[in-house]
C-alpha cells in the first residue's frame, strides 16, 4: 500500500543573480555596520547614522532646565514619638527634635531623603523587605545624653554595630570610661564623643579614640584633641609622626585641652599697661586734702 503523504519536492538549485559578484563587498559593509557602536549604525533604509541625525538636530534643541527634574515620589508623614516615620510599609528614623512635626519625604528607587522646611535632615538607604526598620544612632544622641541608661539596649546601637559604624575601638573606650567614671558618666562621655562626629571626620575620631585609649585619657575633650591632632598630622606630617606611622601605631601621648589652647594662642603685640594716668588722681586727692585742712583752720 502506498503512503498517503506525497513525495517531497526536490530542492531547486540556487539561481545566479546580478549581485553575486558583489556579495562579499555587501557582506563586509553589513558586518562593519553591525560591529559599529549603536549610534553609528544605519537603521533601516536611512542613509545617515543616528549620530549624523543628532548633529543636525542639536542646534534646534532647547537648553536643559537649571533645576533637575525630580523623579522621586513625595510623602508627607508625621514623626511619631519614637522619632520615626512610616514610608510605605517600612519605618525610618529622623532627628528627635522633629517629633510631632510633619516632614517631606522624597522616595527614590534605592534611597530616600527627608526634608524639613526645605532642609535635608535625614537620608537612608531604601528598605526592600516589608515591615523593616532602619535607625540612625546619630538621630537619638540628644535624647540618649539625657538618659544614658537607655544607650546599651538601644536598637539604633545594634544597627550601628552591624553596619560597622560603632567599631570595637568605641566599645573598648566605652568599657574603660565606664570603669573609670561609672556607668552613667562613662556612657555620657561616649555619647559626647559620638556627637563630635557631626563636626570631625569619622576616621579622625576613631584615631583619636584609639590614641586616647592607649594613653588612658577617658574624657571627651581628650578624644577631640587627639582627633584634631590626627587631622593636623595628616595635613602636615613630621619626622616623629612618620616614624610612628611606619610602625603602624600613632604615639600615645595626650595633651590637656587648656595646655593646647595656651600653646596655640596668637602673639600679643599690645604695649605693656601703664599706671601713669592714675598719678593724676593721687595729685587731685592730695590737693583736695590740703584745701580741706585750710578750711578747717
Amino acid at each position: 500500500m502506498d503512503s498517503v503523504w506525497p513525495e517531497p519536492r526536490k530542492k531547486l538549485p540556487p539561481r545566479p543573480t546580478a549581485l553575486d559578484p558583489y556579495k562579499a563587498v555587501i557582506d563586509g559593509i553589513l558586518r562593519a555596520d553591525l560591529d559599529a557602536p549603536r549610534k553609528q549604525r544605519h537603521t533601516g533604509s536611512r542613509p545617515r547614522t543616528i549620530d549624523e541625525y543628532f548633529e543636525v538636530e542639536r542646534p534646534l534643541l532647547m537648553p536643559l532646565p537649571e533645576e533637575p527634574f525630580e523623579t522621586g515620589r513625595v510623602f508627607t508623614p508625621r514623626v511619631d514619638r519614637y522619632s520615626q516615620i512610616a514610608v510605605r510599609t517600612n519605618r525610618y528614623s529622623v532627628p528627635v527634635r522633629l517629633i510631632g512635626k510633619r516632614v517631606r519625604v522624597m522616595l527614590h528607587a534605592s534611597h530616600l531623603v527627608v526634608y524639613h522646611k526645605n532642609v535635608e535632615v535625614a537620608r537612608h538607604e531604601r528598605l526592600i523587605a516589608k515591615g523593616s526598620c532602619r535607625l540612625e544612632l546619630d538621630h537619638y544622641l540628644e535624647a540618649l545624653i539625657r538618659k544614658p541608661g537607655a544607650f546599651p539596649g538601644a536598637t539604633a546601637l545594634e544597627q550601628a554595630r552591624s553596619a560597622g559604624k560603632f567599631t570595637p575601638v568605641h566599645d573598648a573606650w566605652w568599657a574603660a570610661a565606664v570603669k573609670a567614671h561609672g556607668d552613667t558618666e562613662g556612657t555620657r562621655a561616649l555619647i559626647e564623643v559620638l556627637l563630635m562626629a557631626r563636626h570631625i571626620p569619622y576616621e579622625y575620631l576613631v584615631a583619636g579614640l584609639a590614641t586616647a585609649l592607649r594613653a588612658g585619657a577617658l574624657t571627651a575633650d581628650a578624644v577631640a584633641l587627639e582627633a584634631r591632632k590626627a587631622a593636623q598630622t595628616e595635613d602636615e606630617p613630621g619626622p616623629a609622626t612618620s616614624s610612628a606611622l611606619a610602625t603602624g601605631q600613632p604615639p600615645a601621648t595626650v595633651t590637656f585641652l587648656h595646655e593646647w589652647k595656651l600653646n596655640h594662642l596668637p602673639p600679643d603685640t599690645r604695649p605693656l599697661p601703664s599706671v601713669t594716668p592714675y598719678d593724676q588722681l593721687l595729685r587731685r586727692r592730695a590737693s583736695g586734702g590740703d584745701h580741706r585742712e585750710g578750711e578747717a583752720q
